[in-house]
């Protein structure tokens, strides 16, 4: 898997878009099919000197139909981005 950075806010955000990599059966495919249409971010807004508030975003509004639907329109990754939201709080936060 490749992630290409396509939005960036120094401390305020960060989003990428997911491309199949060396590897994967899409890798070599054209690069309109290589990228699905899904977008992942990061919002950052900052909570006090010592503290931020980090929003995970899953966007699939450019997923395939058929794609988006057979991912619930994205809620299939409510509970691993809440592990990955709980991680990044340990790892800041000890």
């Amino acid at each position: 898997m490749n992630n290409h950075i396509v939005e960036y806010e120094q401390d305020r955000r960060i989003a990428w878009e997911p491309e199949a990599g060396r590897g994967h059966p899409d890798a070599v495919a054209p690069a309109a099919v290589r990228r699905w249409g899904q977008r992942w971010s990061y919002d950052l807004v900052p909570d006090g000197p010592e503290a931020t508030i980090v929003t995970e975003i899953y966007d699939c509004s450019g997923v395939a139909d058929d794609d988006r639907l057979s991912m619930d329109n994205g809620r299939i990754w409510i509970d691993a981005m809440t592990k990955t939201l709980e991680r990044l709080d340990h790892l800041c936060t000890g």
